[in-house]
């Protein structure tokens, strides 16, 4: 695996260099910079070259939670949180960072957080490349040098909880929604069943024919979508035919509405 690139975003000098002292002894990162405030951060994400961000949360104007709202879905690069106010965690996850730290903390956690964001960078490489593989295998079935591979779609979840393993199908699921480290499976009898697996990794294995992420929280069911609408202070939800409001991501309304015209 190529250097982990990693920004440090604190507005405290101290901890910036308490944390570049940390990373310096990983052997395969590459710190891409440091930034002091929120605007600084936002400007060193959008530049690119980035595939792990250190963010404190509590900082002047701007805080961390800032920081991502002002940054397209897809230039979001991997987060963790450093910060000595836990009472934002909540609000961190429902942003997607992947893991949040809460100062002050021992060498063992920081590493604990920096092997999974190596991994989750590890995964987003592998997508991308998986994608570009798959239009190079397009392309060649087009002049008819090679047969274009099915994807396998998954039918089925397995659902583990304390002495037993279930299986919901994929057939009765009407929504699927991040919860901190899980996902949680919404199915048409009403019941709600949590799955140890990423958004993004649930997302490639689901036919898209049936299936579209709506928000970086959130995947429907496409015959389940009632109206797209838009609520108070600018918010646009999906609404299903059960009633349920689901956030639907600005960047994404067009992609979910071509979708649902296909059908």
């Amino acid at each position: 695996m190529s250097a982990l690139r990693v920004l440090i975003v604190d507005d405290e000098k101290l901890a910036r260099e308490g944390v570049r002292a940390l990373l310096e002894t990983e052997p395969d990162v590459r710190i891409a910079g440091e930034c002091a405030d929120g605007a600084s951060a936002v400007d060193a994400i959008s530049a690119g070259g980035v595939d792990v961000v250190l963010l404190d949360v509590q900082m002047p104007g701007m805080t961390g939670l800032d920081v991502l709202r002002a940054l397209p879905e897809e230039s979001v690069p991997v987060v963790v949180f450093l910060t000595a106010h836990d009472e934002y965690a909540l609000r961190a996850f429902d942003a997607s960072a992947l893991d949040y730290i809460v100062k002050p903390f021992s060498d063992a956690r920081f590493r604990t957080a920096i092997s999974r964001a190596r991994r989750q960078v590890q995964q987003r490489r592998l997508g991308a490349a998986g994608f570009d593989l798959a239009a190079l295998v397009d392309k060649l079935a087009a002049v008819g040098e090679a047969p274009a591979p099915q994807p396998r779609w998954r039918d089925r979840f397995v659902v583990r909880s304390v002495g037993r393993v279930s299986y919901v199908p994929v057939s009765e699921i009407i929504w699927i929604g991040a919860a901190d480290y899980y996902a949680e499976l919404h199915t048409a009898d009403g019941k709600r069943h949590l799955v140890r697996e990423a958004m993004q990794q649930i997302e490639a294995r689901l036919d898209p024919a049936h299936f579209v992420r709506v928000h970086r929280t959130a995947i429907v069911r496409l015959d389940q979508v009632a109206e797209l609408r838009t609520d108070g202070a600018d918010r646009q939800v999906v609404v299903l035919r059960n009633g349920v409001r689901v956030p639907l991501g600005k960047s994404r309304r067009e992609l979910v509405e071509q979708r649902l015209a296909s059908r």
